[in-house]
């Protein structure tokens, strides 16, 4: 495990994804909760739970495939790190795929969609990108 939990969790996604699993399960933090939503509105996974252990707190996250068992997670790519951060401004935010991907940034609104920080003229910190 490595410092950058983000990194982490889009690691586990996206090996869970090209195994072919059904779920992955993911330690709980509210930035990685708010991410998990993202990818749940933007249509990205199928679903995901809260789960409450003794010990642990976990997301489990219901990995979505097509109807030919391809993923529907062809990338996810994390772009501002611990130890180079990446800032823009609400002009500046990369689309993806000509809108097909997803920006996921940390705005002061808020971790919003690429999108959704520009119609809220926030930039941010930009966290991963998702296509």
């Amino acid at each position: 495990m490595s410092q950058d939990k983000i990194s982490d969790m889009l690691t586990k996604i996206r090996n869970g994804v090209r195994a072919g699993h059904e779920k992955v399960d993911i330690p709980l933090s509210k930035l990685k909760l708010e991410i998990i939503k993202i990818l749940k509105n933007e249509g990205f996974i199928k679903n995901f739970k809260l789960v409450e252990e003794k010990k642990d707190n976990y997301i489990r996250v219901f990995l979505k495939y097509t109807d030919e068992n391809k993923p529907v997670i062809a990338n996810l790519k994390r772009v501002s790190k611990p130890s180079f951060r990446q800032f823009y401004g609400k002009d500046e935010i990369p689309r993806i795929f000509n809108g097909l991907g997803v920006s996921i940034v940390s705005t002061s609104k808020g971790v919003l969609t690429g999108k959704k920080a520009k119609e809220a003229g926030v930039g941010g910190e930009l966290i991963c990108q998702v296509w």
